[in-house]
């Protein structure tokens, strides 16, 4: 859309006005005008290998001492595979994917369009975001995380992750010329080809993670987000933008996993849809655990609802942290699948449970979390097999398909939208 504004000079003598053209930053075409009835899944894109290209100086799946994930992929379907330092049972190497290639983006979204998911928020780290890495080589994921969306015409949308910002400091300012890069050079939201970046209420979703935790080196008083959310509701060129934030599973309490501060409510309040993070807040190993994420989910709604706001339940398929734990946090190891995903059916609960309890719109957690366990891609039940008294240890897929997660989520997608009727019971795909 091209605005036409008149600027007239001060000389008495001018004829006419001079015209200048302002050009609209984000397109009004989408395929995906609202987020409701959408089964959105975050995407991290950071899987490294040895020989990818990236030059980079850790690979996601570690090495002979020590790995950095939990799920193995089933990379039979990749273009391109890297050998690793890890044996299967039958003794050949056991082989990886990298997220910088073109192919593994490519498949990833194929696998979305394959399986009925509507799309994702690909992550944006905030060390990712600094100027510093606002180059070609830098922005190789994200670019082709979005050629992919337009070529498989999947739901896709930027979502800023505070991790990685320091105690002191850093702000938020490095976020405000990331989504002026990603609008000007990248075309977030204006891809050449199908738009399909996710909208709500007419303007693009940005999302913002990681508000409230306590565990945070940050003060979320000081750390600019209120010129942040102003920056993308209001600014003139680059604004109009409906702002998702990801809080703590308890922000309505200000309880529990959540900072008691009620200044986080202030925050929440200038924003639009709220992300509250689930993930290691309900087990299947705890009795009635669904009942009270149903509650927690309406009393969440009703809060948002008196102040005029969205809100989307986070769900996932199981969580395991063991291996990243024992290497980062040796005081806290996790044990391997500490949230058992019981062949799909506390992930079914999840899903059932959130649609039951009224929710229009569903965030995954994740689409290829392989470090934390939580991923529905493609997984293997035949990972890497380790020596006797290692310490690491992979996660298998309890004997089920590797597509099992994609099925149940497209099937979840389809009750979502009232093209099928709900069930609670586990589909038997």
């Amino acid at each position: 859309m091209v605005l036409l504004i008149a600027v007239f000079k001060p000389d008495a003598n001018a004829q006419a006005p001079k015209l200048r053209t302002i050009q609209a930053k984000h397109s009004k075409k989408t395929m995906y005008l609202t987020y409701k009835g959408l089964i959105m899944a975050g995407y991290q894109g950071w899987f490294r290998a040895e020989g990818d290209g990236s030059n980079s100086r850790q690979y996601a799946y570690g090495d002979e001492n020590s790995s950095g994930i939990d799920l193995w992929p089933d990379v039979r379907e990749y273009e391109k595979t890297y050998q690793t330092p890890f044996k299967l049972g039958n003794g050949q190497s056991a082989r990886f994917f990298s997220s910088y290639d073109q192919s593994s983006v490519d498949l990833h979204f194929k696998w979305m369009q394959q399986y009925g998911i509507d799309g994702v928020f690909v992550q944006r780290f905030f060390n990712n975001a600094k100027k510093e890495n606002r180059t070609l080589k830098g922005s190789t994921v994200i670019r082709n995380e979005f050629e992919a969306a337009s070529k498989y015409k999947r739901a896709i949308a930027v979502m800023y992750d505070l991790s990685g910002l320091a105690a002191s400091g850093e702000d938020c300012s490095s976020i405000i010329e990331d989504w002026k890069y990603l609008v000007d050079e990248i075309k977030v939201t204006n891809q050449s080809g199908a738009k399909t970046y996710l909208h709500e209420n007419g303007k693009p979703i940005v999302a913002i993670w990681g508000v409230g935790f306590p565990d945070r080196p940050y003060n979320i008083r000081n750390i600019g987000l209120e010129r942040l959310i102003d920056f993308l509701k209001n600014d003139p060129v680059y604004g109009d933008c409906e702002i998702m934030l990801g809080v703590p599973n308890a922000w309505r309490t200000l309880r529990a996993d959540c900072l008691p501060d009620p200044y986080l409510h202030d925050i929440i309040k200038q924003c639009d849809i709220v992300l509250p993070w689930s993930v290691q807040r309900y087990s299947p190993l705890l009795h009635n655990d669904m009942d009270r994420y149903r509650d927690d989910i309406m009393d969440d709604m009703k809060w948002c609802a008196d102040n005029k706001l969205e809100y989307v339940p986070c769900v996932y398929p199981g969580f395991s942290w063991h291996n990243v734990s024992r290497r980062e946090f040796p005081d806290d190891i996790k044990p391997v699948g500490s949230i058992p995903r019981e062949g799909g059916r506390f992930y079914w609960q999840m899903l059932s449970t959130a649609m039951k309890a009224g929710a229009q719109m569903l965030y995954v957690a994740m689409f290829d979390e392989i470090n934390e366990g939580t991923a529905i891609f493609k997984v293997t039940d035949n990972p890497p097999v380790m020596p006797e008294g290692s310490p690491t240890m992979f996660l298998g897929l309890e004997g089920k398909p590797s597509d099992l997660y994609l099925k149940l989520t497209g099937e979840a997608a389809k009750m979502l939208r009232k093209e099928k009727p709900l069930t609670f019971k586990k589909p038997q795909l």
